[in-house]
């Protein structure tokens, strides 16, 4: 009786995906997507790239979903934006560039969508503050004292 359960729990068991490295390649033969696969799902580092060969981001997965930091970039291989992600969903603090390289706004994400501050820059600037929730704008500040009056710094984190 107990060889039979231990046999049953071992064919009930779920099988151990052994992982490979996965390749993807466009219709121009260049490279499209490399990284790591168990069974159909993506796990652990990917990158995927444009037809022209540069990298159009790269990250890590789990159980086939995007996971930590993110960075995505032009086809001219420009850092467009950058942030977290959790369980596929863009959170937490994001940055966003402009065509040269500088930082022209960061927000916070809940599930993709604007939820707390956007703080937007020019040239390097930082020109006013906004607050939103579930992506309709609050309230805009354009300068600190007047945004230290009503909030707290330590929203900011």
């Amino acid at each position: 009786m107990l060889r039979f359960l231990l046999v049953f729990i071992f064919l009930a068991s779920p099988v151990s995906l052994k992982k490979e490295y996965h390749r993807e390649y466009h219709n121009n033969g260049s490279i499209k997507s490399q990284g790591w696969k168990k069974g159909d799902s993506k796990e652990d580092f990917w990158k995927f790239y444009f037809p022209n060969g540069k990298i159009r981001e790269q990250g890590h997965f789990k159980n086939n979903l995007k996971v930590g930091y993110w960075y995505f970039y032009t086809k001219d291989g420009k850092l467009d934006m950058e942030g977290h992600y959790i369980k596929g969903n863009m959170v937490k603090w994001w940055l966003f560039y402009d065509e040269n390289g500088k930082i022209n706004h960061k927000c916070q994400l809940h599930k993709g969508v604007k939820n707390g501050y956007c703080l937007k820059y020019k040239n390097e600037k930082l020109k006013s503050a906004q607050k939103y929730s579930n992506g309709k704008k609050i309230k805009e500040w354009y300068d600190f004292r007047s945004f230290k009056k009503e909030n707290k710094l330590s929203d900011l984190k």
